[in-house]
């Protein structure tokens, strides 16, 4: 009886170490603060701004390819507000709309809003990264489940937008995303 005891105990033990390390060490880890001080600094009404080519993979929760598109997203500000449209096509050949109101403060504390999110999106700014957290609802057609998201955008030296994004139901990760963003007059 002592050694089922035993099991289940280290079972537990090692649970709980891959949940410490999930939180210590991975990509739900990060904080805007480890970007404090980049070499670059990202401000989102500058680089988003204007028209913006998009193009990217959606992984599914075993880590394969499930979906690729290309977006053509437009992104236009009004001192600290600002409003970004996005259209994407899939390989599928579905398309799918979709059009964020931002604001930024100056602290750059980010709010996002956008139909098919439920509430508002919280984020930061951050030397050369923002991060964005939401919770997003999907087409009926795809189960209509609420997904939380963690949005992370890096950006790179020439001025492109690398965009990772980890989609989690229950706190399991069941979808990843990612995806580059640049201006259209920098290609």
């Amino acid at each position: 009886m002592s050694s089922v005891v035993f099991f289940f105990a280290g079972l537990l033990v090692a649970f709980a170490l891959v949940l410490l390390a999930q939180r210590l060490a991975s990509f739900r880890a990060q904080t805007p603060d480890d970007y404090a001080g980049g070499a670059q600094s990202f401000d989102i009404r500058a680089v988003l701004n204007g028209p913006i080519d998009c193009e990217g993979v959606i992984y599914g929760p075993m880590g394969r390819v499930a979906s690729r598109f290309c977006a053509q997203m437009n992104a236009d500000w009004q001192g600290n507000k600002g409003r970004m449209t996005e259209f994407f096509t899939y390989d599928s050949g579905t398309t799918q709309d979709r059009e964020w109101r931002l604001s930024v403060d100056n602290q750059g504390r980010i709010t996002a809003e956008a139909e098919d999110l439920v509430g508002t999106g919280i984020g930061w700014q951050s030397g050369d990264a923002v991060q964005l957290k939401y919770r997003i609802r999907l087409p009926q057609e795809s189960g209509g489940h609420v997904l939380d998201v963690t949005d992370w955008m890096y950006l790179a030296p020439n001025g492109a937008v690398v965009n990772r994004s980890q989609f989690r139901k229950f706190g399991i990760k069941v979808a990843e995303l990612v995806a580059t963003m640049r201006r259209k007059e920098d290609m």
